[in-house]
């Protein structure tokens, strides 16, 4: 288990202030040490609660061109047919892993292959399990030309908590299936939009595993073992 990037300097102030304040009320507050003990109490625990958040954990990543896999740690909130207006505009499949304060909150590539769009969309913060979250949150939209050819769209969206979304990908770029394409500080929720003919590999509230848990199966002439 290692911290992520993004998180250090977070942590690294967050433990400084703590440290002051507690040594500011031990130095100044010294007749009250009972307030002083459950002051650095809460200290250790909000300063664990938001160290869980940055962790890192290696993972054994499952790679194949024809399957999806889960971009995100969390919970299945959305399986439909929807209307996608930013870039297909036609109906596709859409999957939606929610990520609770809880999980890790690193996002992965779901499938490899050639970005060929790419948009940030400042927003407002509704909660992410909000109907209008999708279009009307703070997000990015990523549209991969998947190298089993069918291109799947996915987007970052952040939520009520989320107030900072992090991309490493641009248009153009190469990405790898299961490799890091960005960072949700705080959780929220990650849209995946596939072709009507995929076939879904989860059910609604199924817990998921970024990199790991194959969500869904594109159709293609040469179907692997999943098949």
């Amino acid at each position: 288990m290692k911290i992520h990037k993004e998180g250090r300097r977070i942590l690294f102030f967050t433990l400084l202030i703590l440290v002051v304040l507690n040594l500011l009320l031990y130095n100044f507050n010294a007749d009250n040490n009972t307030f002083n003990k459950i002051f650095s109490g809460v200290s250790v625990v909000l300063f664990l609660l938001i160290l869980q958040f940055f962790r890192s954990p290696y993972r054994n990543l499952l790679l194949h061109e024809d399957l999806i896999v889960a971009p995100a740690d969390g919970k299945v909130v959305v399986i439909e047919e929807v209307d996608e207006t930013e870039y297909f505009k036609d109906k596709r499949k859409q999957i939606s892993i929610f990520m609770s304060p809880i999980n890790v909150h690193i996002t992965r590539n779901p499938v490899s292959g050639i970005v060929s769009y790419f948009k940030y969309h400042p927003g407002n913060y509704f909660v992410a399990w909000h109907p209008k979250s999708s279009t009307q949150n703070e997000r990015t939209t990523v549209v991969v030309e998947s190298t089993a050819g069918p291109e799947v769209l996915f987007r970052q969206i952040a939520g009520a908590m989320a107030r900072r979304i992090v991309w490493y990908v641009n248009e153009g770029d190469e990405v790898s299936q299961g490799e890091e394409f960005g960072f949700i500080k705080f959780g929220s929720r990650v849209d995946i939009f596939l072709p009507l003919d995929t076939e879904v590999k989860v059910e609604l509230g199924q817990k998921t595993k970024g990199g790991q848990t194959v969500i869904a199966q594109l159709k293609t002439e040469t179907p692997t073992f999943f098949g």
